[in-house]
């Protein structure tokens, strides 16, 4: 194997045990028992899982850019933008709801956090930058790796 394949090999791997780390961290968010709060902690947790990807890929880092782009391809997922809000706010009934809040926004936030990741590491993958990343072109993607974050999820808690 030539040292250059070899170091995009060591770096994707790298990359996907960053997806990994944050996916459980965001998991584990969601014992935060004050509503919202746990919402606020993810998404800054989740804008950190992008840079220290982007830092692995060399992808110049903007903050501000990096939040709207989540936000615009976390925003047309009804299900993540629907069902997150909801595992949050349940925490609000005594005991019964924030088990539930925690059972159902721990596998939201995973879930989330792992498409997030992947979405970003195969932009970078194919030599994009935060500049041409078309949210609008991926949600139909981060659905399905939506999906397949809430099967990992389920099967981690």
């Amino acid at each position: 194997m030539d040292e250059s394949l070899q170091r995009r090999t060591e770096r994707a791997e790298q990359a996907h045990n960053t997806v990994k780390k944050y996916t459980l961290i965001s998991m584990g968010i969601a014992a935060v028992p004050f509503p919202l709060v746990d919402l606020a902690a993810v998404t800054g947790l989740q804008i950190k899982m992008v840079h220290s990807i982007a830092n692995q890929y060399e992808v110049p880092f903007s903050h501000n850019l990096v939040k709207s782009l989540v936000a615009a391809l976390t925003g047309g997922a009804l299900s993540a933008t629907t069902a997150v809000p909801i595992a949050s706010l349940v925490k609000v009934v005594p005991f019964i709801g924030q088990v539930a809040g925690f059972v159902g926004g721990a596998v939201m936030f995973g879930a989330t956090s792992y498409a997030i990741g992947k979405v970003f590491i195969e932009h970078f993958e194919s030599g994009g930058t935060f500049l041409d990343f078309d949210p609008e072109n991926m949600k139909a993607h981060f659905q399905k790796l939506f999906e397949e974050g809430q099967e990992l999820a389920t099967a981690s808690k």
